[in-house]
């Protein structure tokens, strides 16, 4: 689309946003309401962590009135401060959703908020799923128009673009009129940041906390009137432009109300970047064809895109690093054959068979394999050589987990993460989340829980 064809990506976006209503969404509410129950089975598995506690710990004496809930325990916060934990919290287990063609993992910087939002208001739960779709919808248009290479300079996607979905997914659970969505989003274009440098330590998911946070507080600041430059995003000194190249205007709102990113979404069956998935299944069909004989295996060689050695080819030092590791991958597709959350704890990732078998694994590029794909050869001592490419990994859009695979994954998330939330009431709160008078009903699932 022509820049000239376009007044302001704001507020062209802000008036899709202002006229979209429940019944233009409720045909993309099956695909959000997935998107949702994995954002809970993530925030549930980490509610206990350390990085959460401590987050809890540092706001506490700034929070203002308890009007929400921290998911996965019994605290309460303001609505600002527990967007920022629980985005936090869903965030980092490397386990959240990921829109496939930028990378973005919509829910957490829009469910946080929303839902924070939403129960400090008592909004109807149909009000926050339709400001979530479209939200995600923002945020990975925009995202769309940046890729590839906003994220290859180091930007962190999900911060970086996250924002202006929670944003304009705020600012319509507010009832803002095209204008202030429109100054929300541009307000949201000064706090975007996040970089890919910090992915294997917690600041990574500060940037995600943030993204939550301050898209609420844009939509705030918009309903008391606060202004942004139209043009915010792309104008030549804007956010588009400082942070990368020239917006590609055509894929940010070709299609916009008629095509939704949110059917595009996928859901990970292991917690590590998505690119690796490709990784852990191919070393799971290894390990069958070589029966199991890890004791023989001499090297193990990954071939894959640049962005699979880019984001995986590095030592582990840390239980974080092996999230984002491709020896640490192999390691647990062929020694221990299974990627769950166990197998990421320090407890697994510093056994002394684990870290030896990653010692013997080499990454090499690929040109022709496509990002989020993989070959693993295994060379065995008696010289047998075994082989397995993987195009489509388990989640991904050609081969997605099921409905009840979700449920499976929070159920098994409230166990590893230690909450005394009921993973079955949580379930079945968020497929009926549309019918909610009072999307609190959803956010009081422990019995520590009252009001």
């Amino acid at each position: 689309m022509p820049q000239d064809e376009v007044s302001s990506v704001s507020r062209t976006l802000a008036e899709f946003v202002a006229a979209t209503s429940w019944a233009d969404v409720a045909r993309e509410a099956h695909d959000a309401k997935r998107s949702i129950l994995n954002f809970f089975a993530t925030a549930l598995g980490s509610a206990h962590d350390p990085a959460v506690t401590t987050a809890l710990r540092t706001l506490s004496p700034f929070s203002g009135s308890q009007t929400s809930t921290i998911i996965g325990r019994s605290e309460r916060f303001d609505a600002l401060c527990a967007s920022f934990v629980n985005a936090i919290s869903a965030n980092l287990l490397d386990f959240d959703d990921t829109h496939p063609e930028t990378i973005i993992h919509p829910a957490a910087p829009v469910a946080a908020p929303v839902l924070a939002l939403g129960q400090a208001r008592r909004l109807p739960g149909c009000d926050v799923l339709t400001a979530f779709i479209l939200g995600v919808e923002v945020e990975c248009r925009i995202g769309n128009a940046v890729s590839p290479r906003h994220y290859a300079r180091g930007w962190h996607i999900t911060s970086t673009c996250g924002i202006f979905g929670a944003a304009a997914a705020c600012a319509k659970l507010l009832g803002l009129p095209a204008d202030g969505i429109a100054n929300a989003i541009g307000i949201a274009a000064s706090q975007s940041a996040g970089n890919v440098e910090n992915l294997p330590t917690a600041a990574k998911n500060v940037s995600v906390g943030n993204a939550a946070r301050n898209g609420l507080f844009a939509a705030l600041l918009a309903q008391q009137g606060y202004e942004a430059a139209p043009r915010a995003i792309e104008g030549p000194l804007g956010w588009a432009r400082t942070m990368g190249d020239e917006p590609d205007l055509d894929r940010l709102l070709s299609g916009l109300g008629n095509t939704w990113e949110i059917a595009r979404n996928t859901y990970k069956p292991y917690p590590a970047g998505i690119v690796f998935h490709a990784v852990i299944d191919g070393c799971f069909r290894l390990r069958d064809r070589i029966d199991r004989r890890t004791d023989q295996i001499d090297s193990v060689t990954v071939q894959g895109s640049a962005l699979l050695l880019a984001r995986g080819d590095r030592p582990v030092h840390t239980e974080r690093d092996a999230r984002v590791s491709i020896h640490h991958c192999v390691a647990c597709g062929l020694l221990i054959g299974a990627a769950g959350i166990a197998e990421f704890t320090r407890e697994t990732v510093f056994q002394p068979d684990v870290a030896a078998l990653r010692r013997k694994v080499r990454a090499e590029f690929d040109h022709v394999l496509s990002d989020g794909a993989a070959r693993v050869s295994v060379r065995l001592v008696t010289g047998e050589v075994f082989t397995e490419t993987v195009t489509f990994p388990r989640g991904s859009l050609a081969d997605p987990l099921t409905d009840r695979d979700i449920e499976a994954k929070l159920r098994d998330c409230v166990r590893t993460g230690e909450s005394d939330w009921d993973a079955d009431g949580v379930i079945e709160a968020v497929w009926q989340i549309d019918a909610l008078d009072d999307i609190s009903d959803l956010m009081q699932r422990s019995p520590n829980l009252k009001g």
